[in-house]
């Protein structure tokens, strides 16, 4: 690839922007002309080898540049990031300029070839990969400091030099997606190839995942319905509903991760090599030599690190953690101040106020939920963590956990110390419902009324300007870099977990959880997918082969279920009644039965493969084709 570098000329004629770059208004000339110059130079210089050109604004500051990059240089930059395409064959391999005539679609006035979330992400890598040589400092500023191998885009991030870089959205491409995905109401399959082409694997997995849990939920609430109808009060017919959703929750988790692997395997990112990791950007320390690069960058104590995670937050998670058990037992006397009003003065005003105790729980537990998110950020990233990836499961676990404990907790409290099923079902049946309407209101619809505010005064702004620019794109550029920034899926797939607990843990005892699941991600579907269309800035896309660390939390979560649904099956007065004389037999049989469908529940991970028989194949082939290539050579 090295010798195709030579040919590429950084004149481009018909200029295409890709990404925007906001710098900090006031940024010093010399820093504008030294940062400018470093995308645009040759890759043998250094630079980007990309395409620059600055928006004119309305003050005339040149602090907003639109990149963009020559088909060629993208088609080389593929093969850098190592993108995996479908050849002539039907089959998939990583991308190589030399072999491009060997790829479907491909001719050399196709530049369609790349998805343009390909080329954003491309332009991304190149950015992210723009490296000081012998630089000390970024010029004009002598506090940032720099050495050699230090990436230049993050050492302008954290010292404030550079305000944001973000994809833009291609306008016509856009309103054809909202069309197909959300324009109108229907039943059906979201196009989830057009979301993967149009903002990359790792959100187009998450809606994949999300329109296939609710499928998933569908049998669970098709049969809770008649539970409901039927046998509301009647708690011994539901071991059979309790015993069907321990084999569900397996089932459906293993199916996932076949109907994963098909999708990334089709989209290219199931043959992606996972790239060397770089620091993250807020990691800091010592400047010192990294053992496995030869590089210069940060070195910071393991130790110190463990110091602080075991010491400091630790201790604190603990903390929130007892607190979170204190407000509980603050909701439960408010439940029985509840009760006793009722018992008093029997009317309809009372028996509304049996619900107040648990929708104001309900509501302190979303609130405790996002203070805490604030704080596990804080204390994570104060942990130091060199890598993105360490950072963010150190963050997922303390969050997982406390999540888990603040919303689950009164109801194992109910199910196993107080034992009252009537209060199990009216608490689960409010915090289900209630948290699902706040996170409607404050995940979708809060955001677009206050985007659809912001939008109204930028437009009045926009036309008041008198200038020969293409007003089209300065309106667009205006408009999308004063939107909100996606941070990812973590709120998301958080969400649907909590959402997975209250389905499997307890449905048993209210059969209807399933079908307000249901319910609520179907216009979950519609609501995330305004979201992303109208209320946010477009991210970056991102290749990824599976959900991450969220399938081990759902399968931990399943297995959780199991031990749960066991005990109130054990509770019930119809296995009670098998067992008058002997309560040790009872939980002795009740332990048995879930050591055995625990076995049954991973037989069943085992067996099922998590790909499918003609993947396993064609990866199979892939692999030897590699190694035969490397004895020829």
């Amino acid at each position: 690839m090295a010798e195709s570098w030579s040919f590429l000329d950084a004149f481009e004629p018909n200029f295409r922007p890709l990404v925007v770059i906001e710098l900090a208004k006031g940024t010093k000339e010399e820093t504008l002309k030294w940062f400018t110059k470093r995308i645009v130079d040759k890759k043998a210089n250094g630079g980007a080898q990309l395409l620059v050109k600055p928006l004119v604004t309305e003050s005339g500051d040149e602090n907003i540049y639109l990149v963009g990059a020559s088909h060629l240089r993208l088609l080389l930059g593929a093969e850098t990031v190592g993108l995996v395409k479908e050849c002539n064959d039907n089959s998939m391999r990583t991308f190589t300029y030399s072999s491009r005539k060997t790829f479907k679609d491909f001719a050399d006035d196709n530049h369609n070839f790349l998805t343009m979330a390909e080329c954003q992400y491309i332009v991304k890598h190149e950015l992210e990969n723009l490296r000081a040589k012998d630089e000390k400092m970024i010029p004009g500023y002598p506090q940032a400091k720099l050495y050699p191998g230090k990436s230049i885009v993050r050492r302008l991030l954290t010292s404030g030099i550079l305000v944001q870089i973000f994809p833009l959205h291609d306008r016509e491409e856009l309103k054809k997606l909202r069309q197909s995905w959300y324009g109108r109401v229907k039943v059906g399959y979201q196009p989830l190839d057009e979301i993967r082409c149009y903002f990359g694997e790792t959100i187009a997995l998450y809606f994949g995942f999300l329109e296939y849990f609710t499928f998933a939920l569908i049998p669970m609430a098709v049969i809770g319905i008649p539970y409901y109808v039927f046998a509301w009060e009647d708690y011994d017919k539901y071991v059979m509903f309790a015993t069907f959703n321990l084999l569900w929750s397996t089932v459906i988790l293993e199916v996932w991760k076949r109907i994963c692997a098909i999708m990334t395997y089709r989209w290219g990112t199931l043959l992606m090599k996972r790239q060397f990791e770089e620091p993250r950007s807020g990691f800091h320390g010592v400047l010192g030599i990294n053992p496995v690069t030869g590089r210069e960058e940060p070195v910071y104590s393991s130790i110190k690190r463990q110091i602080r995670i075991y010491l400091v937050s630790l201790p604190f998670v603990c903390l929130c953690l007892y607190f979170s058990l204190y407000v509980m037992m603050i909701y439960f006397d408010l439940e029985q101040w509840a009760l006793d009003y009722h018992e008093e003065n029997e009317s309809n005003f009372s028996n509304l106020m049996l619900f107040v105790p648990s929708i104001i729980y309900a509501v302190v537990i979303e609130i405790m939920n996002r203070i805490y998110r604030y704080a596990a950020e804080f204390l994570t990233s104060w942990e130091n963590h060199r890598l993105e990836s360490s950072y963010q499961n150190h963050l997922i676990l303390k969050v997982l956990v406390f999540n888990f404990l603040n919303c689950f907790a009164s109801l194992f409290y109910i199910a196993f110390v107080l034992f009252d099923m009537k209060l199990l079902r009216q608490s689960l049946a409010t915090l289900l419902i209630t948290s699902q309407i706040l996170n409607q209101f404050a995940e979708s619809l809060l955001p677009y009324w206050l985007q659809k505010r912001h939008k109204k005064r930028m437009k009045k702004s926009i036309s008041s300007l008198k200038t020969d620019t293409d007003l089209s794109l300065v309106e667009q550029v205006n408009l999308e870099k004063e939107m909100g920034t996606y941070f990812g899926t973590f709120d998301d797939y958080l969400e649907l977990f909590l959402q997975f607990g209250y389905v499997s843990l307890f449905s048993c005892v209210y059969p209807l959880a399933a079908v307000f699941a249901v319910l609520n991600n179907i216009t979950e579907i519609y609501s995330d997918a305004l979201k992303m269309c109208r209320v946010y800035k477009r991210p970056f896309a991102e290749p990824t082969a599976n959900i991450g660390v969220w399938q081990l939390a759902f399968e931990t979560m399943s297995v959780i279920s199991v031990v749960t649904n066991c005990m109130l099956i054990g509770m019930s007065p119809q296995v009670n009644a098998l067992f008058p004389d002997s309560k040790m037999d009872l939980i002795l049989t009740v332990a048995l039965v879930e050591h055995l469908l625990l076995a049954i529940k991973f037989i069943m991970a085992f067996v099922i493969p998590d790909k499918p028989r003609d993947i396993q194949i064609k990866l199979a082939r892939l692999e030897f084709e590699s190694l035969e290539a490397l004895k020829q050579q």
